[in-house]
């Protein structure tokens, strides 16, 4: 390319750059950063605001009848839930201008047409996924668990992780995670609504005397729920309940109290530590459930 040719180029790419083709494809690309600048405002502080208007609402509909940590479970099932929410529509209606705007809604015409037949045919083997979507709202609405519950559901039990529209998330004691589509949750036991039982059984020898033994479980309940580390997580202390079983080998009884949602393994453990200081102090022997050692089949 020579000098004539080469400045004839140059003069004419300015021109270039201010053609409608070119002010058409710039306002395109204005647009299409513009609404992807709308969609991370909209997705931030959409997120904060419906945050803010949930806890609100509820701290404020069930301060009065529900325990705080009720209300803190609540708070956190409905906010992820309406995020997600929120979260789908933004992105949806984003995408949806995006791809309006660098194809014409006209090309997509015969598509939408064809995918429309796609969806019917699809539909019928999307019933599962309608049955977990129902089965959500009422899971949530019926307030059957929140996450942070301790639950056990078709056999499994662990901590409620995540309640969606479609599946819950559980993750047990050793760390597995179960999933379980909303629709086949037929029972589902809450181990922490509203209240909690620390219940369990304690084996004393049969010689033990059995009045004694009820005043030193009854004694060290009140002590344990008088205590300020303890006060606060016991609404009713542990004391004797009945004489569960007996053997030749012990005696069994049932000790249980009331506790706040999530304690009662906590308040029983240390009930227990503490029961196995008093009975050492107070000479108080411990039954065996077997024999210790098994007598040889006579020939």
């Amino acid at each position: 390319m020579d000098l004539n040719s080469y400045l004839k180029h140059i003069q004419e790419f300015p021109g270039w750059l201010v053609s409608p083709a070119a002010h058409g494809v710039r306002d395109d690309l204005f647009a299409i950063i513009g609404n992807i600048i709308l969609a991370v405002i909209l997705l931030t502080f959409g997120a904060l605001l419906l945050r803010k208007i949930v806890r609100k609402s509820i701290q404020k509909g069930y301060e009065k009848t529900w325990h705080p940590k009720d209300i803190e479970k609540r708070q956190r099932t409905l906010e992820a839930l309406f995020v997600n929410l929120w979260r789908t529509i933004v992105i949806t209606i984003i995408a949806y201008a995006i791809i309006h705007i660098i194809f014409p809604l006209a090309d997509f015409a015969p598509l939408f047409a064809g995918a429309g037949i796609v969806g019917v045919a699809l539909g019928f083997g999307a019933q599962s996924l309608v049955r977990d979507f129902l089965s959500g709202i009422f899971i949530i609405s019926d307030n059957q668990y929140r996450v942070g519950d301790i639950v056990e559901i078709e056999g499994a039990a662990g901590t409620v992780e995540r309640i969606g529209m479609r599946s819950t998330v559980l993750r047990d004691a050793e760390g597995n995670v179960h999933y379980f589509p909303n629709g086949m949750v037929q029972h589902v036991i809450n181990k922490t609504m509203g209240y909690s039982n620390a219940r369990f059984m304690v084996d004393v020898h049969p010689s033990s005397d059995i009045d004694t033994v009820i005043e030193i479980i009854n004694a060290t309940g009140a002590e344990l729920a008088g205590e300020d580390k303890w006060k606060r997580k016991i609404l009713q202390a542990p004391e004797f309940v009945s004489v569960s079983d007996f053997t030749s080998t012990s005696v069994t009884l049932i000790v249980s109290g009331k506790t706040q949602p999530s304690d009662q393994w906590s308040v029983a453990a240390e009930m227990r530590r503490r029961l196995l200081e008093a009975f050492e102090k107070n000479k108080i022997k411990l039954g065996m459930t077997a024999p210790l050692f098994q007598q040889p089949p006579k020939k």
